[in-house]
Parts: C-alpha cells; structure tokens; sequence
C-alpha cells in the first residue's frame, strides 16, 4: 500500500477504493489512488487500507462487484476504519448500495474534493462558490441519502453547507440554487469592474497549474504578498492579486488563483465561474509546473484541457517550472529542448526571477498592433489610456462615440476590445473603410503560445525520444 503523511489534528481512517479499467490512461490506477491518499491526509483523514478491483466495466449497482464490496466491510471492520472514499464519482443508486452493504459511510472523489474546498474557503466569495458546488453535486443524491443529509457536519463529506432538515426539501434546495447563483454574478461583475479599472493601468498575469505546484510561493517570493502556501493540496482557495515591477520599466498585475487537478469535479468549475474568470480574462497565463514531480507531463497536460474547459484556449501562455532546485541539471536541459520558451525558477530559494521577470515583460510587449473600435461617450476614459499606450492614427467624434484608429501594443489593444465587447458597442465599419493592418495579429506574425497551439511537448507529454 501507498505511504503517505500523517494528517495533522484529530484523524479519521479511511478506506481508499479504485477500479482499474482497460484501455489507456495518462494517470494509472495506482497514481491516483496515490493522488486520492493524499486528498483524504489533506481533508483530515488516516489511511489505513486501500482496494483495487480489476474490471472491464465499472459494476452499475456498486461500482465494485458485489462480492469485492463484501471485501471492504471486511476490511472496514478490520480496520476500524470509518469511511470509504471511492476514487470515482458514485451515481446515487451505487453510494445508495454501497452504504447499504458496507455499513460505513462512503463518499467519492468529488465529495472529498468538495469537502477541502469547504475548509479552505475563507472569504464570502470563496463559501458561495463552495456552496454552490457542494448543493449542485446532493441534489440528485437526496433520493439516496435520505434523512442522512439532516446531519450536522460528522466528518469528512459532511462539512459545509447543506446538512440542515431544511436543505432536504428539493425545492428549497433549488431556489438556494437559483440565490446563489445570484450572489455569484453580483460577484462576477463586481469582480469585473475592479479588473476594467486595474487594467487601464496595468496588464494581468494569471498564475496557475496544478495544486501544489508553488503558485503562491511565487507569488509571496515576486511581491511579498504573504500569502498561505504549505506543501499541501489546495492550501490555498481565495484569488489574490498584487502588483510587481518588471525590467521594462513598468508593472504587472499577478494574480494568483485556485490550483487544478486531475478529475477536477464538474460542480467546482461551473460554481467556481467568478474566481476563474481572473484566468479567462488575463493578459497572459503563467503555467506554474512543479518539475520536481515525476507526473509532471501528466500534470501539465491535465491543466491544458481544464483551460480549455473554461474557455482560455486564445490566452498566451508563459510555462514556468517550479522546484528545479530539486533536479540535476541534465533535466533542467531536457525541459528546455522540450520547451525553449519556458522559464526554471525555484521560488522557494528564488533562483531564475530576474530570467522570469524579463520573460513576463517580453510576453507581454509581444509587438504591436492596429485597434479600430467606436468608443461611446460613456466610456470616453478609456481615450486616455489609447492615447497614453499607443499612436493615435484617426480619431473621428460622431453622434454615438468617438471612432479610434491606433496603434498599440497587443496586452493592450485586448485590453481595449475585451473592455468594449458589450454588444452595440464594437466598431460600426463604415462601407469603404480601410482594413487595419495586422488586426489581432503581434507585428512581424511572431506566433504566441496559446493553450491550443502549444506543440506535444509543451502541452505536458512527453516528446518522441
């Protein structure tokens, strides 16, 4: 069995549970339950046993044959062990049969992840989204939980909202949906004034990569932020955002966000929508990677396809990796004929910031180019900062706006059209008007890595030989 850490606090044991299928996986059954051990010690639980069944389907009725969930109860009485955690997510007739079968109380990957969330999160913002997610992913598992879900927090998948005989009315649960949702998009757009306002001054670099790749150590390390990062799973939940000087003269925004993981629940990235934006709306995304980790090819990969989930696949992408202190030089060499572009730094011991610093400045230059749009009256403060970043080419006053031709550099001509892209709003063109030169385009056609043009060996797999 798989060692892992001693939890901190009062512990309960646990019983992990995966089901190895055939055909290829990036992550083996013995990787993630491994990841699995890890979340449990992370949500305040011991490890005392864990079950591999190998199957060519998963069981409909229990996920594990029946008999190999005979095995567990065995193994829970055994044990001592308390709870159950299943490496996957359990449909309510299967968590309905295997509680019945076990005695114990089973929760799945999604519930575990869940249950972390709600002890990571701090700010108002952070218990909404958590909340959201965690009603989202009991609702159709009422029918299967029953009276079970009036419990006040009992231990690990209980914690949170949601545990109180008024949240077991489907009803109520559904207009509790329907007012957070609510709340959340007051957040969203909240959250979006604050970004148009930032960034008339200063472009935004988004961290982000897989949980515990040192995200917020880089963070504290560039801007003194003083943030929590321990070498732990989700250590920290809130996006924060500060300011650092770069070699150019000028300054960025960094913010730091939620870290990722493999079989992200679907719950989290649908309720998370308000932190997330802080990732789809940036300027440039610093992939942090740990490169110490002997998944690292998987990791990367895994935070590529959960950017294209959400909609960043167009953002440029930075890839930073993180930790090589811990490697010998012949790997540092093998990253960089891997990935040319990408950075090594250890922020822990801040080897490579300067490198990096430069890199985020010559990212976000990225050559200019030519911005026509109508910008109205109500929004004339953005005229300054057109005229403030780049050349002015054409500028005509007419009854809904004025209508702008510049040249800028590329951060911030998106800047421009993503802060006008409310419809009614983009550049009414005039029959027989110019077309600008290279519009979306850096000057000189230099490519700029996105989450969908980086090659294989840069969106995190290994490259051939």
């Amino acid at each position: 069995m798989n060692e892992f850490p001693p939890a901190s606090g009062p512990t309960e044991a646990a019983i992990l549970v995966g089901v190895d299928l055939p055909g290829y996986r990036a992550w083996s059954t013995e990787e993630s339950l491994q990841e699995l051990g890890q979340l449990a010690v992370t949500a305040g639980a011991r490890v005392v046993g864990q079950v591999v069944q190998r199957r060519d389907a998963p069981d409909p009725a229990h996920y594990v044959g029946e008999g190999k969930a005979a095995e567990i109860e065995e193994l829970r009485l055994q044990s001592g062990a308390g709870l159950i955690v299943f490496d996957d997510e359990l449909s309510p007739a299967q968590l309905r049969n295997l509680e019945r079968v076990t005695q114990g109380r089973v929760i799945d990957r999604t519930a575990l992840i869940l249950d972390i969330f709600a002890q990571r999160a701090h700010t108002r913002e952070g218990k909404l989204q958590v909340e959201l997610a965690q009603l989202n992913y009991r609702l159709p598992r009422l029918g299967g939980r029953g009276s079970e879900l009036s419990r006040l927090g009992g231990g690990i998948g209980t914690r949170g909202p949601g545990e109180t005989k008024l949240e077991t009315d489907r009803r109520r649960i559904r207009r509790r949906i329907a007012e957070l949702w609510r709340q959340i998009e007051d957040i969203k757009r909240h959250r979006r004034q604050q970004r148009r306002a930032r960034a008339r001054e200063w472009p935004v670099v988004a961290l982000c990569g897989y949980t515990n790749a040192g995200k917020s150590t880089l963070l504290n390390t560039l801007t003194g932020a003083g943030v929590l990062a321990e070498d732990r799973l989700f250590a920290t939940l809130d996006p924060t955002t500060r300011r650092v000087e770069i070699p150019s003269g000028g300054s960025v925004l960094l913010t730091d966000t939620v870290g990722f993981i493999e079989k992200l629940p679907p719950q989290l990235v649908a309720a998370f929508s308000a932190t997330l934006e802080e990732v789809t709306e940036a300027d440039l995304i610093c992939h942090v990677v740990d490169a110490s980790h002997p998944r690292r090819a998987e990791q990367e990969a895994t935070v590529l396809r959960v950017l294209r989930k959400i909609g960043a696949q167009d953002r440029p992408v930075l890839t930073v990796y993180n930790k090589t202190d811990l490697l010998p030089a012949a790997e540092l060499g093998l990253l960089l004929r891997q990935n040319p572009r990408a950075q090594l730094v250890s922020a822990l011991r801040r080897q490579g910031l300067p490198s990096l610093l430069e890199a985020l400045a010559a990212e976000l230059a990225g050559g200019n180019e030519w911005l026509e749009v109508l910008v109205p009256y109500a929004r004339a403060g953005l005229l300054a900062v057109i005229h403030r970043r780049g050349r002015v080419n054409r500028e005509l006053f007419g009854p809904e706006g004025i209508e702008i031709v510049a040249e800028l550099p590329r951060v911030w001509a998106g800047r421009i059209r993503s802060d006008l892209a409310a419809p009614g709003e983009t550049m009414r063109r005039r029959e027989g008007a110019r077309e600008p030169l290279a519009t979306g385009r850096a000057a000189g056609g230099s490519r700029v890595a996105t989450v969908d043009n980086l090659g294989p060996e840069e969106r995190g797999r290994p490259g051939p030989g």
